[in-house]
C-alpha cells in the first residue's frame, strides 16, 4: 500500500509519460511532509526547465508551494477570476487579500513566495 505522498508522486510520474499533455495539478503537495513537499517543488522546477513544453497548470491554495519558475497566476474566488497575469504583478498587489478574504502580505525570496497576515501599523 502506498502512502498518500507516494500515490501523489506516482500519479504525477504517470502524467509525465512520453507525449503527455500539460499536467493539471490540483493541490499536488497535499499529504506530503516538509521534505516531500520541497522535493516535489524542486522536481517541478527542474521539469519546467528541461521539458520542451514546460507548461503546466497548478491549482493551489498554498502560494508558498508555487515553484520558482511560475510565470503566470490567476486568482479565483467563488468561481470568478479576480485577477490574472504575470505572477509578480498578481501576487504583489492587494488581490490576494481579496481572494482569501483575509489581509495577507506576500513576499518573494529566491523565487519562492511566503504568506503572512498583514497586521495594521501600531498606534503611535
Amino acid at each position: 500500500m502506498l502512502s498518500r505522498g507516494q500515490r501523489t508522486r506516482a500519479l504525477i510520474a504517470r502524467s509525465l509519460t512520453p507525449s503527455p499533455r500539460p499536467p493539471l495539478l490540483d493541490d499536488p503537495a497535499t499529504g506530503l511532509d516538509v521534505a516531500g513537499r520541497e522535493q516535489f517543488i524542486d522536481r517541478l522546477e527542474v521539469l519546467g526547465l528541461t521539458r520542451l513544453e514546460p507548461a503546466s497548470v497548478l491549482a493551489n491554495r498554498h502560494l508558498e508551494e508555487l515553484p520558482p519558475g511560475t510565470t503566470h497566476a490567476m486568482l479565483l474566488r467563488d468561481g470568478r477570476c479576480l485577477a490574472a497575469g504575470r505572477v509578480g504583478e498578481i501576487l504583489a498587489g492587494l488581490q490576494a487579500s481579496a481572494c482569501f478574504d483575509h489581509p495577507v502580505r506576500l513576499t518573494r525570496a529566491d523565487g519562492r513566495w511566503s504568506v503572512r497576515t498583514r497586521r495594521p501599523a501600531p498606534a503611535g
